[in-house]
């Protein structure tokens, strides 16, 4: 029995330089409006806007992207927004193989993406960086997209359990 397992997390360093940018602008100009002479602001106003940023920038690096590959199917979680791994049993699945994609083009960009929003032909994806992802096409006709960073191996689990699709019961 062949066990694919992947945790991923949003740790690229232009997402991380991006959110320190994007909060020590505010929180310099949130200051430098406090430390001026005519200012009204009060400390509380200023901690509660600098807390306020931070409750809005922290809480991605705590998301996390888990897959697991096994003899069930395929199973993912996307921390915060899945309480518990969601599994594809593989009679579910019409077609699975990792492929290359244009993460904005194709979803809008990385996180829980896709839908009604945007291109739905190409379903929803969850991923967190790169641009492989695994490919579902599902017997209900939707298509579900998961990145990977393990290329590979991914694409060597899927070969060992090919023959299980529309299959198991």
């Amino acid at each position: 029995m062949k066990v694919f397992k992947e945790q991923q997390r949003f740790t690229q360093t232009w997402l991380v330089f991006l959110l320190i940018v994007s909060t020590l602008i505010p929180f310099g100009i949130v200051i430098n409006e406090f430390v001026k002479d005519e200012s009204t602001m009060k400390i509380e106003t200023l901690f509660w806007v600098m807390g306020l940023m931070l409750v809005f920038t922290v809480p991605i690096f705590f998301f996390r992207l888990i897959t697991r590959i096994d003899e069930k199917g395929i199973h993912y979680q996307f921390l915060p927004f899945h309480f518990s791994l969601k599994t594809i049993r593989w009679n579910e699945i019409t077609k699975a193989y990792v492929r290359i994609y244009d993460p904005i083009g194709d979803y809008g960009g990385w996180g829980l993406k896709g839908g009604a929003l945007w291109n739905s032909k190409n379903g929803k994806a969850i991923n967190v960086s790169g641009d492989v992802g695994i490919q579902l096409e599902l017997t209900n006709g939707k298509k579900l997209l998961i990145g990977t960073q393990k290329k590979d191996e991914a694409t060597r689990v899927l070969e060992t359990y090919k023959h299980k699709i529309l299959q198991d019961g």
